[in-house]
């Protein structure tokens, strides 16, 4: 089989690189723009008649991103591609899986059935699954991979932070907190919450006088308004624990997020490189890379396989 064809979708072109160099394929080349009016323009210039063609596009902010993706994917069909998938590092439209209110669309699902129409496979990295445990519950149809962020994360906290305590934020951040913490060899806390009252709630932090020469570690899988790491950095620093290293896989930083973070005072933020921000350090194209392999080596695709449920 031919090696695969990587193609990057505006603002893709970074990780395209990184995905291309790490799965040994070649790098395509394509023009994606838009004609005065705002509709899509796309020319593929690398020949993909009987390729294994990749598209690479990160799906945070996805409206002004699906018109292009949906052209380039039926222009490489269209011209003979033997198949034609979809790395999106960063997937969207997870929130509404449920109907909350008379008359919502259930657009998680929709969105599924929609990319499974477009695309013949699909490799993501941690989707903010909420009442859905696999993708194929989310609406999705076609072959899909689930890459988990947990060893890579772990390994940048073994090899930057020194005598780290990894840190979750409330009960609900447990198997995910504990998860890296295993993988790095460090130990974990979980804040503990009392609510005394409807609006009374008290924070603290279990056997702090056990870490206080620890570098504390918060980590979450999306920081879009960092509302939760603020608040969690606040009681660390209020029980005298040492400034904090934030550390999150999907770097959304919604509205003021990023500022609203770096006035809270800690360490350092890091995140994975799944969306293009200036705080990414951690690189996942190579576990996205071998993601892809397992999916191109099986000839007629496979249904979703998520054998580790941490992220």
């Amino acid at each position: 089989m031919s090696l695969p064809l990587v193609f990057a979708l505006p603002g893709n072109d970074a990780f395209a690189a990184d995905l291309a160099t790490a799965l040994e394929g070649g790098l395509g080349s394509a023009e994606v723009r838009r004609f005065p009016d705002g509709e899509t323009y796309v020319r593929l210039e690398t020949d993909v008649r009987d390729r294994e063609v990749v598209l690479v596009c990160t799906l945070h902010e996805p409206d002004e991103k699906v018109v292009p993706l949906v052209m380039l994917a039926e222009a490489a069909r269209d011209l003979g591609a033997r198949r034609v998938g979809l790395v999106a590092p960063y997937l969207s439209y997870m929130r509404q899986d449920k109907r909350f209110h008379s008359g919502e669309g259930i657009t998680s699902l929709y969105f599924g059935r929609f990319l499974s129409r477009v695309v013949d496979w699909l490799v993501t990295v941690a989707p903010h699954l909420h009442r859905h445990a696999t993708l194929a519950e989310s609406g999705y149809t076609i072959p899909t991979r689930v890459v988990h962020a947990a060893p890579a994360v772990a390994d940048w906290i073994r090899e930057h932070v020194e005598r780290p305590v990894l840190v979750g934020p409330d009960s609900e951040s447990e198997q995910w907190v504990s998860s890296v913490a295993e993988l790095a060899s460090a130990p974990h806390i979980v804040l503990e919450k009392v609510r005394r009252g409807d609006k009374d709630v008290e924070v603290s932090v279990p056997e702090v006088d056990r870490y206080r020469d620890h570098t504390p570690v918060l980590v979450d899988d999306i920081i879009s308004t960092a509302r939760t790491m603020v608040e969690t950095l606040r009681h660390l620093a209020r029980a005298g624990m040492p400034p904090t290293v934030c550390v999150g896989i999907h770097a959304v930083f919604a509205s003021d997020g990023l500022q609203a973070l770096e006035g809270a005072g800690p360490a350092q933020i890091v995140t994975c490189d799944t969306i293009e921000h200036s705080t990414n350090e951690i690189g996942l194209a190579p576990a996205l890379a071998a993601a892809v392999s397992e999916v191109l080596a099986e000839e007629g695709g496979a249904p979703e396989r998520n054998a580790n449920e941490s992220q």
